[in-house]
């Protein structure tokens, strides 16, 4: 790993950690309607679940939600399957997953923040679900075993990792044949000038590390995977822009009217899907 990886990556676990601490000091508070300032992802999370998704899980899980769509909607999950969820922060998808494959299946969390780690086995706890385990680790260095699981699911963090060709090597080489990538993710429509595709703050806020929707498909078809689709459901807009660069402080040289104004229209939240061979 690069100095300019591991930057990033310090970057993100900083932020990522604030916000489950954030979460954490709510304590009951949470379901007060009066969310923190998480700092990370606003405008995202919990706003793509339903009532009936949630209503069963803790208000913790629920507000620590920093995703950009429902990616255990999308994986259509089978009662008896292994799923693993990258980047499972708080852990909502895991316990909406672990329901959906019930008491034969079991789940797997993984993330490298100790903050989150620690809130998403308590709120495991709070909702008494049995066939779940949370990891700390990366999703550069999965640890499970090859061919180990059926369905990988992510909630906006691939876009985060500095090498997404080695997540994705990763997640193919856990996968069992026939196994299925259903994630929600950041994406870009078009290319943007390189010297803002960089800025830290836009990064761990979920936008400016995100692929080219063309390149996101070459990276999954390098890494073995077949059927792959990225498809947009949300396209964010320059004021939807400003609000996620909320806090941040520009490089001299780089005017904020200029950034807003090249991803105007150019993020999206998007679905993506991919398989393994059998």
């Amino acid at each position: 790993m690069n100095e300019t990886d591991e930057s990033i990556r310090v970057a993100v676990r900083e932020r990522y950690a604030s916000a489950a601490l954030s979460v954490s000091s709510q304590g009951a508070s949470c379901c007060s309607g009066a969310a923190p300032d998480l700092g990370v992802g606003e405008g995202f999370g919990s706003t793509f679940y339903s009532v009936d998704d949630t209503g069963a899980l803790p208000a913790a899980a629920v507000l620590a939600s920093l995703g950009c769509g429902n990616p255990t909607a999308l994986a259509t999950l089978a009662p008896g399957e292994v799923v693993l969820d990258l980047g499972s922060g708080g852990g909502i998808d895991v316990l909406l997953s672990a329901r959906r494959v019930g008491p034969t299946g079991k789940v797997y969390g993984l993330d490298m923040t100790a903050e989150m780690i620690e809130l998403a086995r308590m709120n495991q706890a709070e909702a008494q679900v049995t066939n779940a385990e949370f990891l700390l680790g990366t999703i550069e260095s999965i640890p499970l075993a090859d061919e180990s699981v059926d369905v990988i699911i992510s909630n906006c963090v691939i876009n985060l990792a500095a090498d997404k060709d080695v997540v994705l090597a990763e997640a193919f080489r856990v996968l069992k044949p026939g196994g299925r990538l259903a994630i929600s993710d950041v994406v870009l429509q078009r290319a943007l000038p390189e010297d803002l595709r960089g800025l830290m703050l836009l990064w761990t806020g979920c936008i400016a590390g995100a692929l080219v929707i063309d390149d996101y498909e070459a990276k999954l078809a390098a890494a073995g995977f077949v059927d792959a689709s990225v498809t947009p459901t949300l396209v964010h807009d320059r004021d939807a822009i400003e609000r996620l660069a909320t806090g941040v402080t520009f490089p001299e040289g780089i005017e904020p009217a200029r950034v807003y104004a090249e991803y105007d229209g150019a993020v999206a939240n998007a679905f993506i899907r991919a398989s393994r061979p059998r």
